[in-house]
């Protein structure tokens, strides 16, 4: 082993989506087309053929990353977008698996970053990827990976904030004196 060969990093771990992903976008956006009226129409030509073609080509444009620093997500068609988050921005990774999601064997990962509100609609959703569960964890602990390296000593809260107690007693003690001086 050579002295000054440099780490090399984790190779990015890429997720795969489960193709039933197609059918249940072609009957979200379907239903979500035929409960209004002007929808009506665009929902029968949605159904007729163009949602399964849309869904095609949505799912092959699907890619999901994750390396030592970020999680990366493209999807698109027409107009491609590409998210990426930084590892140090995500709060919580949320898994939502309810009745319809479970009946295409679906899962759904939500990602609460560092200044999200609820309102906010850019918020980043990854819905279909296999062995969901896993990929959550592998994101947290990518996380906390990083975190740790930001921050080498590991102390519990409770230390550091009597240590800045501390500090900020002395200091305040420090200003008594100049200021009686």
């Amino acid at each position: 082993m050579i002295p000054d060969q440099q780490r090399t990093a984790p190779a990015p771990i890429t997720v795969t989506f489960n193709q039933l992903i197609r059918p249940y976008l072609v009957l979200r956006i379907g239903f979500a087309m035929a409960i209004t009226v002007i929808g009506l129409p665009l929902a029968v030509i949605w159904f007729c053929g163009v949602g399964q073609w849309w869904a095609r080509h949505y799912f092959q444009k699907l890619q999901c990353t994750l390396d030592d620093h970020a999680v990366r997500f493209r999807k698109g068609i027409i107009v491609e977008v590409e998210k990426t988050i930084p590892l140090e921005n995500i709060q919580d990774v949320t898994f939502i698996e309810g009745p319809i999601l479970r009946r295409f064997d679906l899962a759904m990962l939500r990602f609460e970053t560092a200044g999200y509100s609820e309102r906010q609609s850019h918020a980043m959703s990854l819905v279909g990827i296999i062995n969901a569960h896993t990929f959550r964890d592998q994101i947290l602990a990518a996380r906390d990976a990083l975190r740790r390296q930001g921050h080498p000593t590991t102390s519990t809260s409770t230390t550091s904030l009597a240590g800045i107690e501390r500090q900020l007693d002395e200091i305040i003690t420090l200003l008594r004196e100049q200021r009686r001086s």
